[in-house]
């Protein structure tokens, strides 16, 4: 899925101080317009979407999203895969690029958006309580599912894909707007590649291999 350098769900956060700052440096005078050009500015940087190239072969899996990884953990997941799984856990500054991308190219045959709170996405238990939107993803050889958390300050999770679609490894598939939280859920047959405290970049870190 191709998209702009700036994602378009962006254009009316960033238009909207642009003009404020140009009716107060019309208005007011030039230190006035400093304020909201800076924030035009941030939501530019916020809603970029850096181009990737995605080198991973198709039995590794790549990172969804760009951030810290918090966390790995047994879990049995009851969603999607109905099995103990490995789940890693992506944190997501609002520093951090927030477009999500498929780990590995498959067929979305699972989606869920459920709604909830907004607790700081590095919490432990938001993926339960805050906001969220789930795809489950099966590939030629396993299935993941991925899971997107909103945060305090995000407060919309926004899907270009749909039920059915077919993804390829590292494609875009949506955005969570501001600081969140990222999930994927492997089975025993994916050997886990990164460690708590990494940082990983979406579609280009490797963050789990399939065994053979």
């Amino acid at each position: 899925m191709n998209k702009p350098f700036i994602i378009e769900d962006g254009y009316p956060f960033i238009a909207v101080p642009a003009i404020l700052a140009a009716v107060a440096a019309y208005f007011v005078g030039p230190y006035a317009a400093v304020p909201p050009a800076l924030l035009a500015l941030y939501f530019a940087y916020f809603f970029r979407n850096p181009r990737r190239t995605i080198t991973a072969g198709d039995d590794c899996l790549v990172s969804p999203a760009d951030g810290k990884v918090m966390g790995i953990e047994d879990v049995y997941e009851d969603l999607y895969l109905n099995k103990k799984c490995k789940k890693i856990i992506i944190f997501l500054s609002v520093f951090d690029v927030h477009v999500n991308r498929a780990p590995m190219a498959g067929t979305i045959n699972f989606q869920q958006y459920t709604c909830g709170r907004f607790r700081p996405a590095y919490k432990d238990g938001v993926g339960y309580e805050n906001e969220r939107y789930s795809i489950g993803i099966e590939g030629a050889q396993t299935q993941i599912l991925v899971t997107v958390i909103a945060g305090v300050l995000a407060r919309r999770i926004v899907s270009w894909v749909s039920l059915g679609d077919t993804l390829q490894h590292g494609q875009l598939y949506g955005m969570i707007k501001f600081g969140s939280c990222a999930e994927v859920y492997v089975g025993d047959d994916v050997e886990i590649t990164v460690r708590k405290g990494d940082r990983v970049r979406g579609g280009e870190t490797i963050i789990g291999r399939l065994v053979k």
